[in-house]
């Protein structure tokens, strides 16, 4: 009979019980990599949401000042305009003073590109705003196109956040700033998850296409139905919806 057994002060353990050891740290490892794995792999996608932050540029175009403060870009070849949401610094829209002065005519400005998928938002350098005087074009409003009463299921973001300051900007974890980014005055947007194709989002307005930000503050971040009218203005999809009508999905 030849029992090993092990003995603490000794410099090796005895070479059946190391053998054991060996095999359970490797079994042990294996384990921890495989669950890392899986975990990973269950996790939601967070997505490609960029922010060009401290990579200032100027951009040109004509701003508008509804719904929301955004800038018509000229495509290449003319005719047609991509549209980029205007925010200030921080968790704010630009100062309504600003958008008045030069709402409908074509400026340059300064800022700092976000965006994610066909959504591009310009975070504008304070005061750097000016009117183009010495240009032939003439400014012309964006052409809005009507796609009738939907009813959608999503999650209100503020759009700052979500195109790329934050990521992700999403879900409960983002509340409290989604909340703080909205009531000053960044755009709020329903982000509508599809499970056979892009994410859809809609820029919310009133029922007379006025902002709302202030009245959906309390559904922030969470499930909630809309039924309204939808509107395409270039890439933003707009939703035009009574807020006192908006419920929480399931309810």
């Amino acid at each position: 009979m030849n029992d090993e057994f092990y003995i603490g002060w000794e410099t090796k353990a005895a070479p059946s019980i190391g053998k054991v050891i060996r095999r359970a740290v490797v079994a042990i490892l294996l384990l921890a990599v495989l669950a890392a794995a899986v975990l990973a792999i269950s996790q939601r996608l967070i997505g490609a949401a960029v922010f060009e932050w401290g990579n200032v540029k100027t951009f040109s175009g004509i701003l508008q000042a509804t719904p929301y403060p955004h800038l018509m870009v000229p495509r290449p070849g003319g005719g047609e305009f991509s549209s980029y949401y205007l925010v200030a610094p921080w968790k704010f829209g630009l100062k309504p003073e600003v958008v008045a002065t030069f709402a409908g005519k074509l400026v340059t400005l300064k800022g700092t590109l976000i965006y994610r998928g066909n959504q591009t938002m310009v975070e504008v350098v304070d005061g750097s705003i000016v009117a183009v005087t010495n240009s032939l074009a003439t400014p012309v409003l964006s052409s809005t196109v009507p796609l009738g009463r939907q009813k959608f299921v999503g999650e209100i973001v503020d759009s700052k956040c979500f195109l790329g300051v934050m990521n992700p900007g999403q879900l409960t974890p983002h509340r409290a700033c989604a909340i703080r980014c909205i009531s000053g005055g960044i755009p709020p947007v329903l982000l509508v998850r599809q499970k056979n194709g892009p994410a859809i989002y809609l820029l919310l307005v009133s029922a007379e296409g006025k902002q709302v930000n202030q009245q959906v503050l309390d559904l922030v971040a969470e499930p909630v139905e809309i039924t309204g009218e939808v509107e395409r203005q270039g890439e933003l999809l707009i939703l035009r919806a009574d807020p006192k009508t908006y419920h929480r999905a399931g309810l």
